[in-house]
């Protein structure tokens, strides 16, 4: 009967549990981190813009667009993405 209860409980908390919450509050989704950056440097033509990753993500890294659609994350500490960032701008807030 303990089992059926807590199970029961168990349900119930779930169904309760807010469906819309602010992402920023829980935690930082894998999505919008870095584990994979840039080999090379692109040409600087190629790229559209570029946003910031979360503080709180544990690389410091930047995400260009490019021109052609598809985002690269880049290594915030290496010369050449330093560089860029003088020259490109930041991609509008969506």
């Amino acid at each position: 009967m303990k089992l059926i209860s807590m199970a029961l409980m168990c349900l119930l908390l779930a169904a309760m549990w807010p469906q819309d919450v602010d992402s920023k509050s829980m935690h930082v989704a894998s999505s919008r981190c870095c584990f994979s950056f840039l080999k090379r440097m692109p040409y600087q033509k190629s790229i559209q813009c570029y946003r910031e990753i979360s503080p709180s993500c544990s690389h410091r890294a930047v995400v260009f667009r490019m021109k052609k659609g598809q985002e690269s994350c880049a290594k915030r500490t290496d010369a050449w993405v330093q560089r860029y960032l003088k020259e490109v701008k930041p991609c509008p807030l969506r």
